[in-house]
């Protein structure tokens, strides 16, 4: 084994490590989100992105990023909640190539409805993973992180 390889094995354990705690994490809002509110955690993802925008909206690209889709992916996330009266498109006003997605009153009430169940979740899946000795560094470098509410979701 040469010198390179142990940082090698070094950053796939730490991948694995963040992909089991992202997993645990990613069930428990999937369960509790469709349970009671019908959404999806890329759902509620997009719904989020979307309410931290001045305006409520951004172009379809931005928010394909935000919730790590592929722009096909997301443009199927946004009709399906455009058919349910949660998001709308409109042209960019100064870019007629340009569409935005924006969060409809019906989608930010929703979201203000399963915010709560988010955060409550997040913080019971942190607890459990924090008990986890593999997960306990991932989750306390977590808790550590400063938090800045006005930064735009990107």
């Amino acid at each position: 084994m040469g010198i390179g390889d142990g940082a090698v094995q070094i950053r796939a354990q730490g991948w694995r490590t963040l992909a089991a705690l992202h997993g645990l994490i990613d069930a428990a809002l999937e369960r509790a989100l469709q349970a009671g509110h019908d959404l999806s955690v890329v759902e509620y993802t997009v719904l989020d992105a979307l309410s931290r925008q001045d305006g409520w909206h951004m172009r379809m690209q931005q928010l394909a990023r935000a919730a790590a889709l592929s722009g096909s992916a997301t443009t199927r996330l946004v009709s399906r909640l455009e058919d349910r009266g949660l998001l709308t498109r409109v042209l960019c006003q100064d870019d007629r190539r340009g569409i935005y997605t924006e969060l409809t009153e019906q989608g930010w009430a929703l979201l203000n409805r399963a915010r709560p169940t988010h955060d409550d979740v997040l913080a019971k899946a942190l607890a459990e993973a924090e008990q986890t000795p593999e997960l306990a560094p991932l989750v306390e470098a977590l808790h550590g992180l400063p938090i800045d509410s006005g930064a735009p979701a990107v």
